[in-house]
């Protein structure tokens, strides 16, 4: 009885001494943050999709950190977001008082062997995603051509802003994929991209966030003025469920793989990110205050009166969806990197520091170490 009931004492104090050691961390988190000014750098310019995203979300993220900190937005514009994730990943403070909102072509561009991009995903503190990014191919509504089988065969322009942006690269790789004959048309801007497809300038745009649409043109989904040909994603968008996915489209199995491997970085379409060496209950802190934050009843009213889509996913599942990324084999990615990477010289496959974690470069570091041994 004395046996028994001493192990009952020292589980109870076990728990206690758990209970006070998280409250103790709690409070040094608290601690931390309290009357501290936290930078959010944000990867675009002022008055874009992921500026409004960044804006809105912050003011609510501020009451789920513990302490309360007060968030500065600062806006990092370039290169795609390649300059503000290089900065984060080299020189921002490393104690978990800065922390960015960056693009998702971020998650692949080492992979597909972009130079610029000097920094390594795995090593980068991935908090989440407000929101994925499914594209959609559309044409006018007096369009004769209502759907994908029917933009078959002919030559369709498209229009679209730069030669890096979807609207440009999701029609290239139509045509690779599923023998469409897009025509892009580039150096529109994003409303002039819009009017030419009004004045049927284009026959259509293909690569459209469907986000961004309900955001900037949600007269056009009222009153049904698009004809959708496709919509472009891994998985079907709860908004669209007679718009058939390009990849149903796609017969070889190899094209199939490169096409899921480009449209991965889509899931994560709104990701944030803190620098590598943060302190992990920090991190862990961030994580959380961020998925309470995006589920907040609060902040999802703020979304919809300024018409954006949350889909919230945790650093955790970034993570995950990641590793799946660079364990696609070589040439699957190497294929992909011809379609939407750089435009850079020699193959993307050659190891280096930032995509070591991509499975071949783990075979070959494994048959390396083999043959010393």
């Amino acid at each position: 009885m004395i046996k028994i009931r001493s192990s009952i004492f020292m589980a109870a104090a076990g728990l206690a001494v758990a209970a006070s050691g998280d409250a103790a961390k709690a409070d040094t988190i608290s601690d931390f943050y309290k009357n501290k000014q936290v930078s959010m750098i944000i990867a675009s310019g002022v008055g874009g999709g992921y500026d409004t995203y960044s804006r809105t979300f912050a003011r609510h993220l501020e009451r789920k950190i513990p302490g309360n900190p007060n968030i500065v937005a600062k806006n990092m514009p370039g290169a795609g977001g390649l300059r503000a994730t290089n900065f984060v990943y080299s020189k921002a403070e490393r104690d978990g008082s800065l922390f960015a909102s960056t693009y998702n072509t971020m998650t692949l561009e080492p992979l597909f062997g972009n130079k610029g991009a000097k920094f390594d995903v795995f090593k980068l503190n991935w908090l989440g995603s407000l929101g994925k990014l499914q594209a959609v191919c559309v044409s006018w509504h007096t369009s004769p051509i209502k759907t994908l089988a029917q933009a078959k065969g002919k030559t369709l322009t498209v229009s679209a802003t730069g030669a890096t942006g979807n609207s440009a690269k999701m029609p290239l790789l139509f045509n690779w994929a599923v023998d469409t004959k897009f025509k892009v048309i580039l150096g529109y801007s994003t409303t002039g991209s819009h009017l030419a497809l009004e004045r049927g300038e284009v026959d259509g745009i293909c690569g459209l966030g469907y986000s961004t649409l309900k955001a900037a043109r949600p007269d056009w989904i009222v009153n049904k003025q698009l004809n959708y040909l496709a919509q472009i994603g891994l998985y079907p968008h709860p908004a669209l469920p007679d718009v058939p996915m390009v990849l149903n489209d796609v017969k070889d199995a190899k094209t199939k793989k490169v096409m899921e491997l480009i449209l991965t970085q889509q899931e994560p379409g709104r990701p944030f990110i803190a620098p590598p060496g943060v302190p992990k209950d920090r991190v862990q802190a961030l994580r959380t205050a961020f998925m309470a934050a995006a589920k907040d009843p609060a902040f999802l009213a703020d979304a919809e009166r300024a018409k954006l889509e949350v889909t919230p996913m945790s650093g955790e599942e970034i993570d995950a969806i990641l590793r799946r990324a660079y364990d696609y084999p070589r040439d699957v990615v190497e294929a992909a990197a011809k379609l939407v990477g750089p435009p850079a010289k020699g193959t993307v496959t050659n190891c280096n520091q930032f995509t070591k974690e991509a499975k071949w470069c783990r075979k070959a570091k494994k048959k390396k170490a083999q043959k010393k041994s």
